[in-house]
């Protein structure tokens, strides 16, 4: 069964930048949409970036402009690169496929915060 690893939170200012990576246990990105979610406090998980089989990106308006998805097939691995990050950032971010999900990962906490 596919395993999915987030890693690469942590505390940041405001303002700040930050690389997630989720790495797959298996060969599944040349096959599914992925996509990056977050889950803050009392909140439900939300879908902040998503990116195709072929590489099409879309993003939530929260997060457009500042934040990009890409992947590394050869290496089963997607990432989340975070920039200008608010407060209202801050959650617990996890990746999975889009559609039918995985079993979730971890999850990696991002907290922005001065």
């Amino acid at each position: 069964q596919v395993q999915l690893v987030e890693s690469g939170g942590g505390l940041v200012q405001p303002g700040g930048s930050l690389r997630l990576s989720c790495a797959a246990s298996g060969t599944i990105f040349r096959f599914y949409a992925m996509g990056w979610y977050r889950q803050a406090p009392g909140k439900q998980r939300e879908l902040v970036a998503r990116i195709s089989n072929n590489g099409d990106t879309i993003y939530a308006d929260s997060v457009k402009g500042r934040f990009t998805i890409s992947k590394d097939s050869a290496k089963n691995t997607v990432y989340l690169q975070m920039n200008s990050l608010k407060p209202e950032d801050t959650a617990v971010y996890y990746c999975n496929k889009l559609g039918t999900p995985l079993p979730w990962g971890q999850g990696t906490l991002v907290t922005v915060s001065s």
